[in-house]
């Protein structure tokens, strides 16, 4: 598609699109249909032990020879905060006692483990095409290992700053994540959300600015919003939201139902779920709250608070108190199935840039 085939050359996939990791939405199936159908597949590790990373690669190693992606997030892991994390859900006491729970009872533990020695040694038995992060890069010597397994490195930038850092730091490609994308913010070298980017303002300054590859992210799901990266510059385009659709993706139906109903400005930047910006859904605990709060402990134990209410409300039918991770553009997407989803964003795409060329 177009005549840029930095990406193509780079992993060896036939179409320039690659499936977003989403931790705890996607699994190898996804990853699978997304290679077969000549994409590049990623299975989401964070919230993943090592035993269970190396069995959900062995399937998809099983069942497809196309390149794949890890993908592992590797931020510092907060000091724990005792007093903050109790103040949090003392200030939730008002929820736990409509749901019939107990407000002093010990939050259960809720973490994200950054990429580690266990993860890389994984990495370098099984030698995937790709390895990419979230929040920056792991320290040099796991990241050298990373290298010398012949794995390609990717990660995400939020502005042209990061991504700088991540070319002088050995990515092999950059992935420029748009305010409108769904999930967690990649920032690593600010805190302000407010000053964030949009994708088709991040993009070609980013482009601009290194001299690697740049795949676009963020309220990207349809051919339209494919053809438009390219003509600002990307190499490829990560899709997530779009996927989520998708039967393969494992959200639950409270998730897909609401991700039916959205529109435009039915999402938010929250930091309530996990102690980073994130956008989600909004949902009864972002409006009563607020998306944003100092009061929420670091990432990643915020969410050990709300995981209790989480679990009351949805045996009762309602997404009030757990993520709703989505980007801006869920209004544009559409059921299908991951393979036809790839297909078709690439086709369409290759269309429209085909009829911007013609002349007249």
């Amino acid at each position: 598609m177009g005549s840029n085939l930095e990406l193509l050359d780079l992993i060896g996939i036939d179409l320039p699109t690659i499936q977003a990791p989403m931790a705890g939405a996607n699994g190898s199936a996804m990853a699978i249909a997304v290679s077969e159908a000549g994409s590049l597949g990623s299975l989401p590790c964070a919230l993943l032990n090592a035993d269970k990373a190396r069995a959900e690669i062995g399937v998809i190693c099983q069942q497809t020879s196309k390149p794949v992606n890890m993908n592992f997030f590797c931020h510092e892991p907060a000091m724990p905060d005792p007093d903050r994390a109790a103040a949090w859900q003392h200030h939730l006491t008002a929820y736990y006692e409509e749901l019939g729970l107990d407000a002093s009872a010990t939050a259960p533990a809720f973490n994200r483990a950054p990429f580690d020695e266990a993860m890389c040694e994984i990495v370098e038995d099984l030698k995937p095409e790709v390895v990419s992060f979230h929040f920056g890069l792991p320290a040099k010597p796991l990241l050298d290992r990373v290298k010398a397994a012949n794995c390609r490195v990717l990660s995400s930038a939020t502005t042209v700053e990061e991504a700088r850092w991540l070319e002088d730091n050995g990515c092999d490609a950059i992935i420029a994540q748009g305010y409108e994308a769904g999930g967690h913010r990649a920032m690593f070298l600010t805190d302000n959300v407010a000053t964030q980017a949009g994708t088709f303002a991040l993009v070609p300054q980013v482009v601009d600015a290194v001299n690697l590859p740049v795949i676009a992210s963020g309220g990207i799901a349809d051919g339209r919003g494919v053809a438009a990266a390219f003509t600002l510059g990307a190499a490829g385009v990560q899709i997530g939201t779009a996927y989520l659709f998708t039967p393969e993706a494992l959200i639950s139906e409270l998730h897909r139902t609401a991700l039916g109903a959205a529109r435009d400005g039915g999402t938010a930047l929250t930091n309530l779920f996990s102690g980073r910006p994130a956008r989600s859904l909004m949902n009864r605990i972002m409006r009563k709250i607020g998306p944003l709060s100092d009061m929420v402990p670091a990432f990643p134990t915020a969410g050990g608070a709300l995981a209790p209410l989480k679990a009351a409300a949805e045996a009762r039918g309602a997404g009030d108190f757990g993520s709703l991770w989505s980007g801006q553009a869920a209004g544009l997407c559409h059921e299908t199935d991951s393979g036809e989803l790839t297909r078709r964003l690439a086709q369409d795409a290759a269309r429209r840039l085909q009829d911007m060329a013609l002349p007249g």
